[in-house]
């Protein structure tokens, strides 16, 4: 399909109040799973090993924002960590990840987790492959986030994070891809309320783009993907590019759930569990008044 390169419409001209902070969403499983009614001892561990790791997190100094989220209907967790700068990100990793990866490694196995930031230096992308974590690195392109960065109420709000990757092909499809989602972001800043944050960040050495978008419940993410812009241009989408992980963090309806595996979504739901937010919050998660 042919397409038309369009100016930014302003409100995704603002530029992103972010700063130097890095967001860090991934998912963790266990190396023996449990069975549909009960967990492994593995999985026992890792859910522990976890909640040390939150602990020590929680008292690492520029960690502004810290989840462990529980994943449903599998065997997983989706971890969510916020870094003030690069420094406090390597502090962390230096440190806490340090002192608990041997014995997390033991029993889980991490997969994918998407990094997101203004730019991403290469001092971070060293210090986290250094622990043998699959990552991709997304910079800013564009987006918007209503609210004046106030973060929505956690106990209603569902967040969405998700990498898409271009199609094979003789030629790249990623400025395409950018347009597509360029549209997204258009249409869905006035066509859909609850959408409160809304952000395109670039994979570094892939065609990809990481996609962030924020609800604030599940009936505004239901309008997106039955009424709104994930249904009027993931046809479009999908003939260029393919969803390569899709992480939920918040409470997701069962219906929400059943229907994205119509749209053939590599869904990973979750539930909230041990959670942190420095006083004041953060730009990337919300700010907390």
């Amino acid at each position: 399909m042919t397409f038309t390169t369009e100016p930014l419409p302003d409100h995704l001209t603002v530029p992103s109040r972010i700063g130097d902070e890095i967001s860090i969403t991934g998912k963790w499983v266990p190396k023996t799973a449990g069975g549909r009614f009960r967990k492994s001892e593995d999985s026992r561990e890792m859910l522990e090993e976890w909640e040390d790791i939150h602990v020590g997190a929680r008292s690492s100094e520029g960690v502004l924002s810290t989840e462990i989220n529980h994943a449903v209907g599998e065997d997983a967790v989706l971890v969510h960590r916020v870094f003030e700068n690069p420094d406090a990100l390597l502090n962390y990793f230096g440190t806490t990840a340090t002192e608990h990866m041997a014995a997390l490694s033991a029993v889980a196995t991490p997969e994918l987790h998407l990094v997101r930031g203004t730019a991403i230096l290469t001092s971070v992308r060293q210090a986290i492959l250094a622990k043998h974590v699959p990552a991709v690195f997304g910079s800013h392109l564009y987006g918007f986030v209503k609210d004046d960065y106030r973060r929505p109420d956690p106990t209603t709000a569902v967040n969405v994070t998700a990498k898409w990757t271009c199609s094979p092909g003789e030629t790249s499809n990623l400025e395409e891809l950018k347009y597509w989602w360029q549209r997204v972001g258009t249409d869905a800043f006035s066509m859909e309320e609850e959408m409160l944050r809304f952000e395109v960040y670039e994979v570094a050495g892939e065609d990809a783009l990481i996609i962030h978008e924020v609800f604030s419940n599940n009936d505004g993410l239901k309008f997106h993907l039955t009424k709104g812009t994930a249904e009027r241009y993931k046809k479009d989408i999908d003939q260029i590019a393919a969803p390569e992980a899709y992480f939920f963090r918040g409470p997701v309806s069962w219906t929400i759930r059943t229907y994205s595996k119509f749209m053939h979504l590599p869904a990973t739901y979750s539930s909230q569990g041990s959670t942190y937010t420095r006083p004041g919050g953060s730009m990337s998660d919300g700010t907390v008044v």
